[in-house]
């Protein structure tokens, strides 16, 4: 044996037993040497000298690749090992394990349809034989994935109705009828491009990175979020490091200033299908930058427009979710989102028309004008949304002040509401200016109607709860406080027409990927003797 020779086996025994101890940095090491070992060897070795030495010199770097694959896929360094496994393929185009890996990998970056072809391949490979019912099962998460990816057809139920046990759910990353484009609000935005029903997916998507933790006490819970703040920033650093993709994906986002002269990207750089063309991750990292744009575009999870499912509800969580990053903010928004693991499920939370932009509201839009004035003002903006423009015009009227003055100074609800809906009256308001005024006064409207005092006393002089409801929702969407008052109500006097708005107002909050026995349970509404 050649002192090459047995350099190259001392080589590679140590990068397996590293490999195999999972000290994934030290044997990706060793296996670059190795490789550079082989193809110095190849590049000597006579074509027609020794064929069956050279043969064993590309089987030998074939396996070194597809194992600095595997070991750089593990550190999520996917483009690397992507070189990799196409490096390995080029000497043996239909070696089982690089196929595996490259199809795993591909599954992490949500190209299912590239997965699959490495899957399918992998099935003529004679190494495969042993392995048949892994290599299907992976087949078929790619044909799910790949399926929920194209049309959009998520269903939560199974996982809702087991009670959230085990992990959660692995999904597809989906673009439904959506693009971005500039937007009136701030900056740029994003609009449907079609008639979207409210419970209707807009769009399922990843985290770039998420940090959770639990709070504690107040001082406890300040500090606990700056340590997360800082292991969040790190490893949105990390993600942009390691990916090419995710640094140009960041990079395009807003860091708050000269928001009229950015760029409006293709809808196309945002699935994951495409490949990293003309990416490129050489220039240096700005930290200054991504932490203004982390600043900005960062979401929390239980925020108002959110629902937390799984047992990641028991956690605070800050994360980075690069398409939902562009809806904007309005008081009458008609869309939220679920979500659940690592994953954001957005979804239309009131009919939305083609055209229309897609909204959130950042913080408490069923408060009055004044104080949703105040909340835009310590997110850094002014609201000029069509709902705010017409209260500011009615609040000049000083009787609706005066009864905003009278609800924070302890007066009788019932009262202060018949008070407001005269009003309304008086002042010719009418259709969505209804649904705006509610929604600004809907805590009274709650405790009126969850109340069987107030509403002996009231109930004949104001309007059916359901009334009311359906015009916040109209406006509003749905919303969390809305479904309790409805559910309430349903579960004192029952009807199927109780149960249908509570059944519709539940897919609009958490979405149609949550059918009717699943949502039933989600809003605690039990099976009775009238067939519900």
């Amino acid at each position: 044996m050649s002192g090459a020779e047995e350099q190259m086996q001392q080589l590679r025994s140590k990068a397996t037993e590293l490999l195999l101890r999972e000290e994934w940095r030290d044997s990706i090491q060793l296996y670059s040497e190795l490789i550079d070992l082989c193809q110095s060897q190849i590049s000597n070795t006579h074509q027609h000298s020794d064929p069956d030495h050279l043969s064993k010199l590309h089987k030998s770097l074939c396996v070194a690749f597809s194992n600095r694959a595997e070991a750089r896929s593990k550190l999520q360094h996917f483009t690397q090992a992507l070189n990799d496994c196409d490096q390995a393929l080029q000497i043996e185009a239909t070696h089982f394990k690089t196929l595996i890996c490259k199809g795993k990998i591909l599954l992490c970056l949500n190209r299912y349809f590239n997965a699959l072809d490495c899957f399918k391949a992998a099935l003529f490979d004679p190494q495969g034989n042993g392995n048949l019912d892994i290599v299907n099962g992976y087949l078929e998460k790619c044909k799910k994935l790949e399926f929920q990816s194209r049309t959009g057809s998520f269903d939560l139920s199974d996982w809702v109705l087991n009670g959230f046990r085990g992990k959660p759910l692995e999904l597809a990353e989906y673009i439904g009828p959506v693009k971005v484009n500039r937007s009136e609000i701030s900056g740029r935005g994003l609009f449907a491009t079609k008639n979207i029903d409210a419970g209707t997916l807009v769009l399922v998507t990843k985290a770039i990175a998420i940090e959770r933790g639990i709070l504690g006490g107040q001082d406890s819970a300040e500090n606990a979020q700056l340590v997360m703040w800082k292991n969040f920033i790190d490893k949105v650093k990390e993600a942009v490091t390691r990916c090419q993709r995710t640094q140009l994906l960041i990079d395009m986002l807003s860091t708050g200033e000269n928001e009229t002269g950015l760029e409006v990207p293709d809808m196309s750089i945002f699935r994951p299908e495409i490949e990293e063309n003309g990416c490129s991750n050489d220039q240096k990292l700005d930290m200054d930058k991504i932490l203004s744009i982390l600043d900005v575009n960062s979401l929390v999870e239980e925020a108002v427009s959110a629902k937390v499912l799984g047992k990641n509800s028991d956690f605070y969580g800050v994360g980075l979710w690069i398409l939902v990053s562009f809806i904007n903010h309005s008081c009458n928004p008609n869309a939220r989102r679920l979500h659940v693991g690592d994953y954001v499920i957005v979804h239309a939370s009131r009919d939305v028309k083609a055209g229309e932009e897609i909204t959130f509201m950042y913080f408490d839009a069923l408060s009055p004008l004044e104080k949703r004035v105040e909340m835009s003002l310590s997110w850094g903006f002014n609201c000029r949304c069509s709902r705010c423009k017409f209260e500011e015009a009615v609040c000049s009227k000083q009787e609706l002040r005066e009864i905003e003055i009278g609800l924070e100074k302890g007066v009788d609800v019932g009262g202060a509401v018949y008070r407001l809906e005269e009003g309304m009256k008086r002042w010719a308001v009418r259709g969505k200016g209804k649904g705006y005024l509610r929604a600004s006064f809907w805590a009274a409207y709650a405790e009126v109607y969850g109340s069987d005092r107030s509403m002996k006393q009231w109930g004949r002089r104001i309007p059916a709860m359901e009334t009311v409801v359906d015009s916040v929702v109209e406006v509003m969407g749905s919303d969390e406080r809305l479904l309790k008052v409805v559910v309430e109500g349903l579960k004192k006097s029952g009807g199927v027409v109780e149960f249908e708005r509570a059944m519709k107002l539940g897919r609009g909050f958490y979405g149609k990927v949550i059918k009717k026995q699943a949502l039933r349970t989600l809003l605690e509404i039990g099976i009775n003797d009238k067939g519900y």
